[in-house]
């Protein structure tokens, strides 16, 4: 386990804000829900949670600034520190009362993410990693899956939902490009979690374009420290600006790639 001071600050604002979550979850269907736009929701439960990550995060390191969800950026004093929150990723899950959500904690100093936390209040499965200390799950040091034969391979995505149709031509092809040679494919609807399984050696893989910097900032580091490989969907390294992914261990990553490219 990871028992650096940055950590203790991010588990503690996970745990802090991930209470108010679990309550909420139980009492769903009497959330004041607002529609941001088609199949893309926002709760008061995912605004909660953004304050209560904002002001513990602020409040342990004063001068770091934010890039939220909700709250977009917030500049701080401290120029080379950044935050990167998802107060609530996988909102559409949460909303339909499936256990299948997380709080994630990204932290870029000088630009690179150093450190990550993706938590699921649901469950209490914790996911952290802090750059050349490892990744750890719930306290068990993670490694990626081993796995070289995509015959073999379970592989997740992100499908683009209703109110990003343009994508769906793309996604199709990909998918079907990917579809015809890996074992199976999963879509959970929570990509910072779906990150965490592929370090975990759950996933062998995963794809998915049109996310945003908060949803895979932790992810990124967690699946490195887990020894995986991670770039954008089209092979680079600008996955916060591009908001792509494409992640695996050497071979998975290499031959997800190809798939996708060759769609």
């Amino acid at each position: 386990m990871i028992r650096s001071a940055l950590m203790n600050v991010m588990t503690a604002a996970a745990l802090k804000a991930g209470r108010g979550l679990k309550r909420d979850f139980g009492e769903v269907e009497n959330l004041q829900v607002s529609v941001k736009g088609p199949g893309d929701f926002v709760s008061a439960a995912d605004r909660k949670a953004e304050k209560i990550l904002f002001e513990e995060l602020t409040k342990a390191r004063p001068g770091y600034g934010f890039v939220l969800e909700e709250g977009g950026a917030v500049e701080g004093a401290d120029k080379s520190h950044t935050w990167f929150i998802d107060p609530l990723d996988g909102t559409t899950n949460f909303l339909h009362g499936l256990p299948i959500f997380a709080i994630s904690i990204g932290l870029a100093r000088e630009g690179q993410i150093v450190a990550g936390l993706v938590y699921n209040p649901a469950n209490d499965d914790m996911f952290i990693a802090e750059k050349g200390q490892g990744a750890y799950y719930n306290n068990r040091r993670l490694r990626v899956a081993a796995r070289r034969d995509m015959a073999d391979a379970l592989i997740g995505c992100g499908i683009p939902h209703i109110g990003k149709a343009k994508e769906h031509p793309r996604f199709k092809a990909e998918f079907a490009s990917v579809m015809a040679r890996a074992g199976n494919i999963r879509r959970l609807g929570a990509a910072a979690l779906d990150l965490c399984f592929v370090a975990s050696g759950s996933y062998d893989g995963f794809w998915e374009r049109n996310l945003q910097a908060w949803d895979i900032a932790a992810g990124i580091v967690i699946i490195k420290e887990a020894g995986g490989f991670v770039t954008d969907a089209d092979g680079g390294q600008d996955m916060l600006a591009k908001g792509s992914i494409c992640a695996g261990n050497d071979v998975m990553h290499r031959n997800l790639l190809d798939l996708i490219k060759a769609a």
